[in-house]
């Protein structure tokens, strides 16, 4: 049955979609991606089309997350999350029950998925507990879409380069600086300094930051504390944050001088 799988890949990104379906034909070529879908409605119109052996599917979709589109999908076709946030890789995917991936995606880690999913599709059919481990994810996505829970720190940030996407990975970011609806991005690119536009406002970002790392030092600017080079005060009770390898001055205002009282 291997030969003739057939899957789906649903992703709100273009590039991510585009960047798995090349993969695949990497690590599978002999996979046959009969649709794509760009959320979670048309993922569930387009499978009850097709029907596909296996579903990749993102967990955040505008409208009807991955998650809720598994739901609908059930034990009709094998799953495989696609997810920028550790918080989703329960004990449920670990024991093997549900595959998931992690963005970007790596092609060693999606040949092990491979891997998997040709023996399932050899042995049975889907898992039997999906109902079950999808209720546990959607309790999860509830809560955190709420506010009520809170997801591992981001990983990696997805931004907007002229027309190019940018997979931005946490630990190449220098400082985060918001312009109205907007982030500001400041990150390395292979060492040299670059910046870049994330849709997502600074405070929702600011959420996600692992708080070890990330501080806020203003009310429109957070920074890696390990980018910082060195730390000016002033007399009025603010202070100025120089960034290794940047001309960039950032500002400290009152409220957060306290972070360096003893730099």
């Amino acid at each position: 049955m291997n030969a003739h799988a057939t899957a789906l890949i649903a992703d709100d990104e273009p590039l991510l979609r585009d960047a798995l379906r090349r993969q695949l034909g990497i690590v599978w070529p002999e996979l046959e991606i009969v649709a794509e879908a760009r959320n979670g409605r048309e993922a569930v119109r387009l499978f009850d089309e097709r029907h596909p052996d296996i579903c990749f599917l993102d967990v955040h979709m505008p409208g009807l997350s991955g998650v809720g589109a598994a739901n609908h999908i059930g034990r009709r076709a094998h799953l495989v999350f696609v997810t920028a946030y550790d918080h989703y890789a329960v004990q449920a995917f670990a024991q093997g029950a549900l595959d998931y991936l992690l963005k970007p995606v790596e092609r060693a880690r999606l040949a092990e998925t491979v891997s998997r999913l040709k023996e399932r599709l050899q042995s049975s059919r889907p898992a039997i507990n999906t109902e079950q481990l999808l209720q546990q994810l959607s309790e999860q996505l509830a809560k955190l879409q709420s506010g009520g829970g809170k997801s591992e720190a981001l990983r990696w940030i997805r931004a907007q380069a002229g027309k190019t996407v940018r997979l931005i990975a946490i630990d190449d970011v220098d400082y985060l600086r918001s312009d109205a609806k907007y982030t500001i991005v400041a990150w390395r690119d292979g060492g040299k300094p670059a910046d870049a536009v994330v849709r997502t406002p600074l405070k929702e970002l600011l959420e996600q930051l692992d708080a070890e790392q990330f501080a806020q030092v203003h009310r429109s600017v957070v920074v890696n504390l390990r980018a910082i080079s060195h730390v000016k005060r002033h007399d009025n009770e603010t202070a100025e944050i120089h960034v290794r390898g940047r001309d960039d001055v950032l500002p400290v205002s009152r409220n957060h001088l306290h972070l360096f009282r003893q730099m």
